[in-house]
């Protein structure tokens, strides 16, 4: 009986599948019906086989065991070495950074704000020209530095999917740059 040339039909009756089915392998490309029916059964067999051991998906977007194996290592992986960053304390989530940030920019700000009594107080003889200038250079510092430190906080909520709604210290921090003037 295995002798007999192979066809779809007989190879189908043989494993107990309908010849519908071997059709539809033989279409994909996954088995080939040629020689004898004993070879069919064969080449039929080998790939059952390379299917149970994962070494073949089950078609089109299948799952193949060694690539998904592969791929959740490689994610734990992932995962370890960001936990390690963490412990190292060489990784913090966006949002405390930008906390911090923001914090220490309004620190600044306010640092920046007392200079002009500061000033007046340690030097009162130093003239108007020259304190002019310098309250001039020192409020055009304080600006580029909140516009640059507002501009990477902005980035970085632009890329941050699960942070729909700003920091409120961002929003502070916005508003100092549209209140205070430049020189």
């Amino acid at each position: 009986m295995l002798d007999k040339p192979a066809t779809q039909k007989a190879l189908g009756e043989l494993v107990g599948v309908s010849q519908q089915a071997i059709g539809a392998m033989v279409k994909e490309g996954k088995i080939a019906i040629s020689g004898t029916l004993g070879q069919a059964l064969i080449e039929y067999c080998e790939r059952l086989r390379d299917q149970a051991a994962g070494r073949l998906g089950d078609g089109e977007g299948g799952l193949d065991l060694v690539q998904e194996r592969a791929g959740l290592a490689k994610e734990q992986k992932e995962a370890q070495a960001l936990k390690n960053a963490v412990t190292r304390g060489e990784y913090a989530p966006i949002g405390a950074l930008e906390d911090v940030l923001a914090q220490a920019c309004s620190n600044v700000v306010a640092e920046f704000e007392q200079l002009e009594g500061t000033l007046r107080k340690t030097c009162p003889d130093l003239d108007e020209q020259a304190k002019t200038t310098i309250f001039a250079v020192i409020a055009a510092a304080r600006n580029k530095w909140i516009r640059s430190t507002t501009r990477l906080i902005s980035e970085s909520l632009d890329q941050s999917p699960n942070d729909d709604d700003p920091d409120p210290d961002f929003e502070d921090i916005l508003a100092l740059t549209e209140d205070t003037p430049t020189a």
